[in-house]
């Protein structure tokens, strides 16, 4: 694949922004992918596949216009006209998900640290203010940093699931309530639009920050390989122990706590972090969109964002993810299709400009 440590910190980054809230918490895995047994996995690959392919498209389309935000990149894909649409819905429904992670994270706070509800969110909507002040590099560090603890640990709850879990492989369709071959694929597919959707506007901004477009895309790429194992490795364990974590709020921090208390604590400090990340991703494509970075327009409409965030994250955690996601999810999905056709055309026309 030939990375560097530029693609590296990609690749770490981007994961970083679409393995959110839902993601950690085990919410948004259990909803797309736990319930359909073994075809789940065939879910898992295509959205993997979404995640890496596209997200490399898109990365060497914003390095290719230099982009701030998604905005060049929507016209390039759409044409004038139906962009501005597609902005507007990509916007709202972004503004809508990191809701939804403040939401998480005031949740995370209480049943982690016994830290009410309203002041959980507080603190987390006060740290991302404060990172939103910084420069759209250190921002970039900030996302990529906690992905590789996120990974550690995954991998030792998954691990240990595989030699302690109540429910083997063979037993998991017998046991989840939908084990169903197109229930897979059909959720699978529309997750990967979900996942695409939610770092969409970051990757393009990154992509537009990057040395060139080998790089971006080679980084874009890297993280779709790395989330695919990830989301893999925690729909396994989620199985390994369903009937135990299936009425569960943080179904992960459930399987965390049974292996060892420390566990748990861990993970929870490392669920904040990536919800987070994910907050910050959305808030700075955001803010990006209708203001110049750090201008003094910037600043006063951070500050109005993130006191709206607030208000509207009180309508409750899972409640937004099961009226949000499904509908993030299509529109990620038009994105992809236009990206794919774009990628035909070009490739028919034997031109290696863009993407």
């Amino acid at each position: 694949m030939g990375l560097n440590k530029e693609a590296i910190k990609i690749g770490f980054a981007y994961v970083g922004i679409v393995v959110g809230a839902g993601f950690s918490t085990g919410q948004e895995v259990m909803q797309f992918f736990t319930g359909f047994g073994l075809w789940s996995y065939i879910g898992v690959i295509l959205s993997g596949l979404i995640l890496g392919f596209i997200g490399r498209q898109v990365a060497k389309i914003g390095t290719a216009f230099d982009a701030q935000n998604h905005e060049s990149t929507l016209e390039y894909l759409f044409g004038k006209g139906l962009n501005k649409f597609i902005d507007y819905v990509l916007i709202f429904f972004l503004f809508g998900i990191s809701v939804t992670m403040i939401a998480g994270a005031g949740s995370t706070f209480e049943e982690s640290y016994g830290i009410p509800t309203w002041l959980g969110a507080l603190i987390m909507i006060i740290a991302i203010y404060v990172t939103l002040l910084m420069d759209f590099n250190k921002i970039v560090r900030a996302l990529g940093f906690v992905t590789p603890f996120l990974i550690i640990l995954v991998v030792i709850i998954a691990i240990f699931y595989l030699f302690n879990g109540s429910i083997p492989l063979n037993k998991v369709n017998e046991t989840v309530p939908n084990a169903s071959l197109w229930k897979g694929i059909l959720y699978g597919i529309n997750y990967g639009g979900l996942a695409f959707a939610v770092g969409f506007s970051t990757i393009v901004a990154i992509g537009g920050d990057a040395s060139k477009r080998s790089v971006s895309g080679r980084g874009a790429l890297f993280g779709g390989i790395v989330y695919t194992v990830l989301l893999a490795l925690i729909n396994f364990a989620l199985q390994s122990e369903y009937p135990m974590i299936k009425d569960a709020s943080i179904p992960t921090l459930t399987l965390a706590n049974e292996i060892h208390p420390l566990i748990g604590i861990v993970l929870s400090v490392i669920m904040l972090a990536v919800m987070y990340n994910t907050i910050l991703g959305l808030m700075y494509s955001f803010a990006a969109r209708f203001t110049e970075p750090y201008s003094k327009k910037y600043h006063i409409f951070i500050i109005v964002m993130v006191l709206v965030a607030y208000g509207l994250s009180f309508v409750g955690f899972a409640g937004l993810i099961n009226f949000l996601y499904p509908l993030m999810g299509a529109i990620g999905l038009i994105v992809v299709i236009s990206v794919l056709i774009k990628y035909v055309i070009r490739k028919k026309q034997n031109k290696k400009y863009i993407a």
